[in-house]
């Protein structure tokens, strides 16, 4: 997200001019990219209710009835209920009429008007009303703790002209304030109203930075909260640990739901395991699962070796268990019969007879080749002469 101050007209940067530096704190908090301000838009006006930014990314929006020449970033006097207050322009053109329809803020009569862009005298006058607010803010905090009262104040807003003060705090019950308010009143000689903020607004308000390194979404650009629950820590497999699933503002990690929905849809495809898969070897129960690589581990009660499975297998086995059958294993479904050790050997038996076979016949043959050449000598009584 672009600082909103370094939108150019003309090749100079319009608003605050500080670059990225704003003295206001606004840079980088609920910073919205006017991706239209370049372009020309088919229409014959410009769209006349424009989206103004306060302390802590507050926005409201207000009408530029008099057509005054302003930009992203510039410091602009608006009405408000009984007085006036000093904000900066985060939005203007057809994506403020965008806004106002997703926020359900009717097109009427009931939007206040800018005054004018703020000059120098309301500038001052703005910054001495500022000064006042972390004073403010200590001094609450001690009546509070004198009158006993179970709340949490994180912040004060002073109006522009000086004359109202916005105290934000947080409560898990209901708190009676009215005896708060007229001694608050006593004290800052200002109208006071106590606004009531959940935890990650508080957090929103407050900033900070998160675990991942980065600045607390809800701070930045998240303006919505949604509801999170435990289960989309279950389907991303994330442990149940609740310092670590847990924000700064002690609720769920907003960042939970991010990618919720792609977990979503990879586990359409995986199997619910509710019990151990059914083997001749054993049962054996899913000890994780990994979704994106669509692998199951399982391991057997009497083993602490873990077996990785497809997800085709596990279902192939599912559906053999629901047929009263069991395969041999996880990887396989019959094992292959071992042929008898006589049966194996048979071969090696078949050639040692032909081999003892044959050293008798040639023991033989030379046997018969000796007497014969025995007869065949001379003086032998057994062979007659020629």
């Amino acid at each position: 997200m672009g600082c909103s101050c370094g939108t150019k007209q003309g090749g100079k940067t319009a608003g605050c001019n500080n670059n990225g530096a704003c003295e206001t704190g606004g840079c980088n908090k609920m910073n919205v990219f006017d991706w239209l301000s370049n372009m020309d838009m088919p229409v014959q006006e410009r769209f006349d209710v424009v989206e103004v930014r306060f302390k802590n990314g507050r926005k409201e929006f207000f009408r530029n009835s008099d057509k005054l020449d302003i930009y992203a970033g510039d410091p602009v006097v608006v009405e408000v209920q009984n007085g006036h207050h000093l904000g900066h322009v985060s939005l203007q053109g057809e994506l403020v009429r965008l806004q106002m329809k997703k926020k359900n803020v009717a097109n009427d009569g009931e939007i206040r008007k800018i005054y004018r862009v703020a000059n120098t005298r309301d500038l001052e006058k703005f910054e001495e009303a500022r000064k006042r607010e972390m004073p403010s803010l200590h001094r609450c905090r001690e009546i509070i703790r004198q009158m006993r009262l179970n709340m949490k104040l994180s912040d004060v807003e002073y109006q522009a002209d000086n004359t109202k003060a916005i105290f934000y705090y947080s409560a898990e019950e209901r708190v009676d304030f009215r005896e708060l308010i007229k001694v608050l009143a006593g004290e800052f000689r200002v109208r006071v109203e106590m606004r009531q903020i959940s935890l990650r607004q508080e957090a929103g308000r407050l900033g900070g930075i998160g675990v991942c390194g980065r600045e607390l979404c809800c701070s930045t650009w998240l303006s919505e909260f949604k509801n999170v629950a435990t289960s989309a820590a279950r389907y991303q497999n994330l442990s149940l640990n609740p310092s670590k699933l847990s924000g700064q503002c002690g609720r769920l990690k907003c960042c939970l739901n991010y990618e919720l929905e792609t977990y979503m849809h990879a586990l359409k495809d995986i199997p619910d395991i509710s019990r151990p898969l059914q083997t001749e070897r054993g049962d054996a129960a899913l000890q994780k699962t990994d979704i994106f690589r669509r692998i199951m581990w399982f391991g057997y009660k009497d083993e602490n070796t873990w077996y990785p499975i497809p997800v085709s297998r596990v279902n192939e086995i599912l559906r053999l268990n629901q047929e009263g059958k069991k395969p041999a294993t996880l990887e396989i479904n019959e094992v292959a019969e071992r042929e008898p050790v006589e049966v194996l050997n048979s071969d090696l038996m078949r050639l040692d007879k032909k081999f003892s076979n044959k050293g008798k016949g040639k023991r033989r043959s030379r046997n018969h080749r000796r007497d014969r050449n025995r007869g065949s000598r001379p003086g032998n009584p057994s062979q007659p002469p020629r």
